[in-house]
């Protein structure tokens, strides 16, 4: 009996410590597997059309780096913040800094129209966009050398870039419903603006050194399209058919343009000071005779609160402000 225990008891023992040496590899494989998925994912790349040819880019980068703050915008609003975002301090709109870092984006300062290639490669990242339209060979290149680049084919307007950065993230989705929610807000301003000024004209006037400009109504710009077309203002009638962004102008022209509204842009950029053309104008008896200015129909217009504040957060503060103006 002691004999035929003493053997099961063996068995046993031999049994236990089989199935243990058995499991320990699973166990590791498993670990190993489990290790190894993060990595595979993050290097996993596909091929992306842009304004200059295919791409290779990573599904889900890791250091992603954007040359504007709107994209930026764009991108926290659809739920994918970068890890980096260009900006000419100048021009941002006063909002836009406590809002990026709040959802962890690091501001490079960088000066208008220009890269520092340097700084750029110092900071490592793995994926770069920038708009394309506009955006010049040599120039897309040399970041090219500093990590895949993608030249959106769009420029900063919110419609066309958001809805293609979505398509880069697979964020369709999330796209669709802020877009949905701005377009309801903005045509809700539209309908309250006409029915406060009805068929009174308005004019976008920009102040540089030395001369005056009026954005075109009928340009293709989506400055232009957010007036005249998203909130439907009307143009004066003498520069109804404009297709220019901004069209010079000789103040002499002003009494026949002669608006109802005038919203007036004293031009913001690095070095750059329109202080005594916007004396020259409000000294002028041309423009003391207006209708605007004899109205009070004259309201102050920042660079950086209508061409860089784009996007869901900015363009609707736009829309308030504008309401604010014309309607009583």
């Amino acid at each position: 009996m002691i004999k035929r225990f003493t053997l099961l008891l063996g068995a046993a023992l031999i049994f236990c410590i089989a199935a243990a040496c058995s499991n320990t590899p699973v166990k590791q494989e498993q670990k190993q597997e489990q290790e190894e998925t993060p990595a595979a994912n993050q290097s996993e790349t596909r091929v992306m059309k842009d304004m200059f040819g295919g791409v290779t880019i990573p599904v889900k980068p890791k250091n992603l780096l954007v040359s504007s703050s709107n994209y930026a915008e764009y991108l926290i609003e659809m739920g994918v913040a970068p890890q980096y975002a260009l900006v000419v301090p100048e021009i941002e709109p006063d909002y836009r800094k406590p809002y990026l870092e709040k959802n962890g984006v690091e501001l490079i300062t960088t000066q208008q129209y220009d890269f520092n290639y340097e700084k750029l490669l110092s900071l490592s990242p793995d994926l770069i966009i920038v708009p394309g339209q506009g955006m010049e060979k040599n120039v897309y290149d040399e970041l090219s050398k500093i990590a895949p680049t993608v030249a959106l084919d769009a420029n900063s307007g919110m419609h066309i870039a958001m809805s293609k950065l979505a398509e880069l993230f697979d964020k369709k989705a999330e796209s669709d419903k802020v877009l949905a929610e701005f377009d309801k807000k903005a045509a809700e301003a539209k309908e309250k603006i006409h029915q406060a000024i009805g068929d009174k004209t308005v004019l976008v006037l920009r102040v540089e050194p030395r001369r005056y400009r009026y954005l075109g109504p009928k340009s293709e710009d989506d400055v232009s399209k957010f007036f005249y077309e998203t909130l439907g203002l009307k143009s004066p009638e003498l520069i109804k058919d404009s297709t220019e962004w901004f069209t010079p102008l000789s103040l002499e022209l002003l009494p026949e343009i002669n608006p109802d509204y005038v919203f007036l842009e004293k031009r913001s950029m690095e070095d750059y000071d329109s202080s005594d053309s916007l004396k020259e104008l409000e000294d002028s008896s041309l423009w003391k005779h207006l209708d605007a200015v004899k109205n009070k129909g004259i309201f102050p217009l920042r660079t950086n609160d209508f061409i860089q504040a784009k996007g869901p957060i900015g363009t609707s503060m736009l829309i308030d402000y504008i309401v604010e103006k014309l309607v009583p």
